[in-house]
């Protein structure tokens, strides 16, 4: 069986751990979300690439879902020490090693796709793991500020630093609209049995990975069932602050409505969490087949569990 998942970050990477669990079998490939990449210290940094390549690989600090596991931060204790920042933004040592290497590589003309694939050759990901794109694409935030008035930050910024406290009036892939899918990418989803959208943030990641000219009509014309997993549970967001930028662009916080958001024209089947059952007919009234299942990934096990539903929903789409 050959799938493709879209993914962001955590939630993407813990979703694909319990794939590869309920299917070891399965040839995957996962379309990792690159609009979180921001430039630091000199450095290109693809957050949700490293977290798929870490947690796969087994060197993810578990506890936090993201960063090195045994991780010292030395440099950015120097750094702070000469006044350099930003020090919201908490790169360790192990971690800087990547971002050195990525750097390098893209410095001397290799594209981000083949550096991803270089990497990939130490942590032995399991999945093949392709960026989105090779050309740059940086998610931005338009906020009001209380001394610069209304303003676009960088993602990370508005998700790290500001840690989403403040309303977003938008949220803009700069660059995704002149870009072009990476090697790779529309090749692997028009040969795939199956298209899975894990639950990653439905706007800032699998939305940004849609937002690549080309991906989303090859993902709507493959053929091929397309299913997803809520990432809201109970009307708010299972990890992180996805409500927040859901509301940028004036989707409510619900599974129903984030499935609507998505379209019958794009996803076939949709899973949404035991306490959202009553949901199931809305969804299924928008032409999307839905079914209620239990979608907390509280352990690997239960994570498998919820691939393997998400796999027998598409079958049952399929017939």
């Amino acid at each position: 069986m050959r799938i493709v998942v879209l993914a962001g970050g955590i939630g993407g990477a813990r979703f694909l751990r319990g794939l590869m669990s309920a299917v070891p079998e399965a040839d995957i490939t996962v379309i990792g979300n690159t609009g979180d990449d921001i430039h630091l210290f000199g450095l290109k940094v693809c957050p949700d690439l490293d977290t798929v390549m870490y947690t796969l690989g087994g060197g993810i600090h578990e506890e936090q879902g993201w960063g090195r596991a045994d991780e010292s931060f030395a440099v950015k204790e120097e750094l702070a020490a000469y006044g350099v920042g930003p020090e919201w933004f908490g790169l360790g040592d192990r971690d800087f090693a990547t971002h050195i290497v990525r750097t390098q590589m893209m410095s001397a003309g290799y594209p981000l796709s083949a550096v991803t694939e270089a990497l990939c050759a130490r942590w032995q990901p399991g999945v093949r793991l392709l960026p989105m794109t090779d050309d740059r694409v940086e998610t931005h935030v338009l906020i009001d500020d209380p001394d610069e008035g209304r303003k676009a930050v960088h993602f990370q910024e508005y998700w790290v630093r500001l840690r989403a406290s403040v309303p977003a009036h938008a949220v803009v892939p700069v660059g995704a609209d002149q870009a072009k899918p990476a090697p790779g990418v529309l090749e692997a989803i028009a040969e795939a049995d199956v298209v899975l959208f894990p639950p990653s943030n439905p706007v800032v990641s699998i939305g940004t990975i849609l937002a690549v000219p080309g991906v989303r009509e090859a993902i709507a014309d493959a053929g091929v069932p397309v299913v997803g997993l809520s990432p809201i549970v109970g009307d708010a967001p299972v990890r992180g602050m996805a409500d927040k930028v859901l509301a940028a662009v004036g989707v409510e916080s619900t599974a129903a409505a984030v499935a609507q958001h998505y379209g019958s024209g794009l996803l076939d089947g949709w899973l949404v969490d035991l306490v959202d059952a009553g949901a199931v007919d809305e969804v299924e009234a928008a032409g999307i087949r839905c079914k209620a299942v239990p979608l907390m990934m509280t352990d690997a096990e239960a994570t498998a569990r919820m691939a393997a539903e998400a796999l027998a929903l598409a079958e049952e789409v399929r017939a």
